[in-house]
């Protein structure tokens, strides 16, 4: 199994680089490896809560509601407190 070379070249295989690991003026230095920023620039979130989001919860809201009346309507009935 070949071994995977590193993204860095090597130092001592690079042209134009000075001792000290310095690069001669007017040359480039190589390319090496970089994965730091980003490309473009993220745009701003928006901090309101969207219309489907407060639809949703008032309709969760009126269905455990309407849910707790009618346990409750049960249990007292149960129990004979309706009668």
């Amino acid at each position: 199994m070949p071994t995977q070379e590193p993204p860095d070249p090597d130092p001592t295989n690079t042209p134009d680089l000075e001792p000290g690991g310095g690069v001669a003026p007017g040359s480039t230095p190589p390319d090496s490896a970089q994965t730091s920023g980003l490309s473009a620039s993220e745009p701003r979130t928006s901090w309101s809560f969207p219309p489907t989001g407060v639809g949703t919860i008032i309709a969760v809201s009126v269905i455990c509601l309407v849910f707790l009346a009618v346990a409750v309507l049960l249990i007292l009935d149960l129990t004979g407190v309706l009668d």
